[in-house]
């Protein structure tokens, strides 16, 4: 069974291979890494951030992760303690800089957009980063937004689809790789992988 962290390697491994090829020479310089994005807020979406962290450490990989947007600090557990997201706080556990990681109350923000403009970034990727991300957003990276959608699109588009498919009984769902536009989950799909429900499936909640 794949994973949508598989997926994600397999998708930057393709943009390795469609970008520009760089000469082999050791004179030769090495090619800036382009700025990446990642939107993501609960414990699942770490996964992702783990593939993105690990496929960008890699000396041929086109990209790096410049940014990372999630949710607000909120109330959590019992202590109702003020915490990070899942995502916020996984990002710190890896060493990453406390001050690359935004937490806008909504996406559309002029502040925070002054801000994603400053990191230009190639491209973003959401994985259940949980706030609607508005035109203004979407105009901003070149290379567009890709979300990880824990679907075969256009089925369950919205919000909680693998516990709808499993409402359902379907004996099969997957994970679509789609760009994001403003109507919901209804971008262009790049790559999907089919799975049978079991209940591995259970635990990807985006």
């Amino acid at each position: 069974m794949s994973s949508p962290a598989m997926m994600l390697r397999r998708f930057c491994c393709f943009s390795t291979a469609v970008s520009p090829s760089t000469s082999s020479s050791s004179s030769a310089p090495t090619a800036k890494k382009k700025p990446l994005v990642f939107l993501g807020s609960p414990q699942v979406s770490a996964t992702v951030l783990d593939a993105l962290f690990n496929a960008s450490s890699s000396p041929d990989s086109p990209f790096e992760v410049a940014a990372i947007v999630t949710q607000p600090p909120a109330r959590r557990n019992r202590g109702k303690k003020i915490m990070p997201s899942p995502v916020a706080q996984h990002a710190l556990n890896r060493g990453f800089s406390p001050e690359l990681i935004l937490t806008p109350e909504r996406a559309g923000e002029d502040s925070f957009l002054y801000t994603l403009r400053a990191l230009n970034p190639d491209i973003c990727i959401t994985a259940a980063y949980g706030n609607i991300l508005p035109s203004k957003f979407l105009k901003i990276p070149p290379l567009g937004t890709v979300n990880i959608h824990p679907s075969l699109l256009p089925l369950y588009r919205g919000a909680a689809p693998v516990q709808r498919a499993i409402q359902d009984g379907v004996k099969e769902t997957g994970v679509s790789l789609a760009f994001t536009v403003r109507a919901l989950d209804a971008g262009p799909v790049i790559a999907s992988q089919r799975w049978e429900v079991d209940d591995r499936i259970k635990d990807l909640s985006f």
